[in-house]
């Protein structure tokens, strides 16, 4: 190989590994950002991000028999096992409840009690309060670019197929062989 081809392939090589380490800080940003969300929510809310998305939702207008389960976890994009575990928490304060379908007799829809229609107004106003310090630091048109960036990222994510088979984990999360 002579000198120039070599160049371009270290050139290359650097560029990539560049690339590589930029997209897992994007990445570990965007995980750290979720925990610190999350953290900072219950701390000054006293409420998971999760809930305050789920009775948020439960809130609309246009929702007031509430929604099916698998519409609300689809919505929320959240497993069904995690939603499960915060509906049943709110189902314990009295925020939301599951009821029979109208429509179909078989499905369950989720819905805000009495006591959640009450709890939702103020806490949307200390949610509007909060990420208005969050976000206090940004321009308009920073956030709606912040925004737009977000989307563009969230839509690539769903085309990420990459052929990779995980193992199987335990229940203790170690491997288990195949």
């Amino acid at each position: 190989m002579n000198s120039s081809a070599e160049n371009r392939g270290t050139a290359q090589h650097e560029e990539q590994t560049s690339t590589d380490q930029l997209n897992n800080r994007i990445f570990f940003r965007l995980f750290q950002l979720g925990n610190t969300l999350q953290r900072q929510s219950v701390k000054e809310l006293g409420v998971t991000t999760v809930q305050w998305a789920v009775i948020g939702a439960l809130s609309q207008k246009h929702r007031p028999e509430g929604m099916a389960f698998g519409d609300l976890a689809e919505y929320l994009v959240v497993s069904r096992q995690n939603l499960d575990g915060v509906i049943k928490r709110l189902e314990r304060g009295g925020i939301v409840e599951r009821a029979t379908d109208p429509n179909d007799r078989r499905a369950r829809l989720v819905r805000l009690t009495p006591a959640g229609h009450r709890l939702w107004p103020d806490l949307r106003d200390k949610i509007f309060a909060f990420y208005k310090q969050a976000a206090a630091g940004f321009s308009f048109d920073e956030r709606a670019s912040l925004v737009h960036f977000l989307g563009k990222l969230q839509a690539q994510l769903l085309t990420v197929e990459i052929g990779y088979k995980p193992p199987s984990l335990s229940e203790d999360g170690d491997p288990k062989p195949d």
